[in-house]
């Protein structure tokens, strides 16, 4: 059994205020869950909170899902710098002692939300894991917050008009008052 000192220091995310403003951070999308995060700049240690939306089934089964994404993300914390790094480390395998266990990477201060889908429920726990690890570290990762990804700028939508100019129903005169030109 682990010890209080052998587990990171992990906070929990309680107000609503904290799981919208992880929401504007970096994004991890897999079949079982989207994660999000948003780095701190506090000397706070990192947060974690849980979302089971009433779509993905009753409540014994989301609290299921939430029992075992809780417990899948204690291992993949536990797991530390070994299978968050990728790459991010310098080759930490030639400079240690085979068999020796890695040095826990601190953990960066940084909001993460979790948003459980369905299949979650049945998905098999090593793959909870792997997916909650790979997530870590790209919601984690030191940068900007969402990554700008080109395109039109997004201005205030309105209306059913297309981007062609033409003009939507609400901007259309009525139809009893139509300007008749001679």
């Amino acid at each position: 059994m682990r010890g209080p000192d052998d587990a990171p220091l992990v906070g929990r995310l309680t107000k609503r205020r904290e799981f919208v403003a992880a929401a504007s951070g970096r994004r991890f999308h897999s079949e079982r869950m989207t994660v999000q995060g948003l780095r701190r700049d506090d000397e706070g240690t990192l947060r974690v909170g849980f979302t089971v939306t009433k779509k993905v089934g009753h409540a014994v089964e989301r609290n299921r899902i939430k029992r075992r994404l809780r417990h899948a993300a204690r291992e993949a914390l536990a797991r530390g710098g070994a299978d968050l790094g990728c790459g991010a480390r310098h080759d930490a395998a030639a400079d240690r002692v085979p068999d020796a266990p890695l040095p826990p990477h601190p953990l960066p201060p940084a909001d993460i939300v979790v948003i459980a889908r369905r299949p979650a429920l049945q998905a098999p726990y090593s793959s909870l894991i792997d997916d909650l690890a790979r997530a870590l570290h790209v919601v984690t990762k030191p940068g900007g917050a969402r990554p700008d990804r080109g395109g039109a700028p997004r201005g205030p939508r309105r209306g059913r008009g297309d981007a062609s100019g033409q003009t939507s129903r609400r901007d259309a005169p009525p139809s009893g008052l139509s300007e008749k030109t001679p």
